[in-house]
């Protein structure tokens, strides 16, 4: 012993061994409670991770390592009292029922086809004839009758015949199109049903900028997608929308909407429905636009009584006179006008149409239409939409420095 520790008395070495066994003592009791708090750290995350993950749904739990009575179930909230709803969630329990989800299938004519056609583009004229193009999509519609009348937009159903309509609870049904209006972007489509779900209709005619405005639909083919916002504007005109070429004043909204929405209701906080969706505009963010509730009413009620929309048709184009297209006006088309002349030129009629067979010509200046006092273009298409077709129209010119009134009865608009 003293030749293995050198110098190390015996009395020195009992004390050295004594602390070594202590430290050794020490060392394993830390050791154990180290394993011990990790071990209930495991086990209260592992509890915290589970109860997270089982409430929120995200996370397939395999039923054999979890015993059936050790399973927590938390059900879905369920508000009994109408009371505890706020109106946005009021509305959308009212209405969501009879908005449908429309899927369409469009054919594409081989004639349509050709902008499309990518062989044009490399072998010019030595390129095969285009063929037809099938192209599939989805929109929103709502119900109006209890026997299966719904409307929607005309261009989520265009070019096609039938359509697939599946309501809320799932139910699907084929949809017969009975009618398009592509000067409004309406449609009717009728599906064979029963005792459906039908929206409650209101008037868009006293809305005010700042009312709240709620739209339904399946944008992005996300089913029954509840929105909201305001009432932006109202009356906005097609021009002034950027689709010139259709005869409505639209509702503007910056409730969110989407591709899919095309068709959706929009609802004021009663839950009634004031408009259709219908268009955002691709250089815009946060606009959306609306075809009011009262122009669908009128295009339903032509198609169901004539087959088609009646759309009062004079037969002229027109600009307004301003300080900004007064050249224009006198360089192009050789019109000289007064300094002070305001109002609305005629720079062209069409040939055969009401209001060549009426006596109108190019150069004559409208100051009125009707009762209504005319002030821009707008004015005239609006006054012109509200007439009757073959009934007499007044039109009050200025032709030659002098004022001369025009009977006129507008025709059909034509299909071409």
């Amino acid at each position: 012993m003293l030749k293995l520790f050198g110098n190390l008395s015996l009395s020195r070495y009992k004390e050295y061994a004594r602390k070594r066994e202590l430290l050794s003592s020490f060392m394993k009791i830390k050791q154990i409670l180290i394993y011990t708090s990790l071990l209930a750290f495991g086990s209260g995350a592992g509890f915290l991770s589970h109860a997270y993950f089982s409430k929120s749904e995200q996370v397939v739990l395999q039923p054999q390592l979890i015993p059936a009575a050790n399973r927590s179930y938390s059900p879905p909230v369920t508000i009994t009292d109408p009371q505890e709803l706020n109106f946005v969630a009021k509305a959308a329990q009212k209405v969501g029922p009879a908005v449908v989800r429309i899927d369409a299938t469009h054919v594409l004519s081989a004639e349509d086809n050709k902008a499309f056609d990518p062989f044009k583009r490399f072998f010019g004229e030595q390129a095969p004839p285009p063929m037809e193009r099938v192209e599939t999509g989805t929109g929103s519609g709502f119900i109006l009758t209890q026997d299966g009348l719904i409307v929607t937009n005309a261009h989520v159903v265009a070019n096609t015949q039938k359509v697939t309509v599946i309501l809320k609870d799932g139910q699907s049904f084929e949809g017969q199109v009975i009618g398009i209006d592509e000067l409004t972007d309406i449609a009717i489509v009728k599906i064979e049903s029963n005792n459906l779900p039908t929206v409650t209709v209101g008037t868009s005619s006293n809305l005010i900028p700042g009312e709240w405005a709620i739209a339904i639909g399946n944008p992005l083919g996300l089913d029954n997608t509840v929105t909201v916002g305001i009432i932006s504007a109202i009356g906005r005109s097609s021009s002034e929308v950027g689709i010139p070429e259709k005869r409505v004043k639209f509702i503007q909204t910056d409730a969110a909407i989407n591709p899919g929405n095309s068709g959706g209701p929009l609802l004021n906080a009663q839950g009634e429905v004031i408009g259709m969706n219908t268009a955002i505009r691709l250089d815009a963010e946060g606009l959306g636009f609306a075809i009011p509730i009262e122009s669908i009413q009128k295009i339903v009620q032509d198609i169901s009584a004539y087959g088609e929309a009646q759309h009062p048709y004079l037969g002229i184009q027109m600009m307004n006179i301003d300080a900004s297209n007064r050249q224009t006006i006198e360089s192009e088309f050789g019109f000289k006008l007064d300094l002070e002349e305001t109002g609305v030129l005629i720079v062209q009629v069409v040939p055969n149409s009401p209001a060549e067979l009426g006596g109108i010509r190019p150069g004559d200046i409208i100051k009125r239409v009707g009762d209504r006092s005319i002030q821009n273009s707008i004015d005239v298409q609006e006054t012109v939409e509200a007439s009757q077709i073959g009934a007499v129209l007044e039109v009050e010119i200025k032709r030659n420095q002098k004022s001369q009134v025009i009977q006129v009865k507008p025709g059909s608009f034509p299909k071409s």
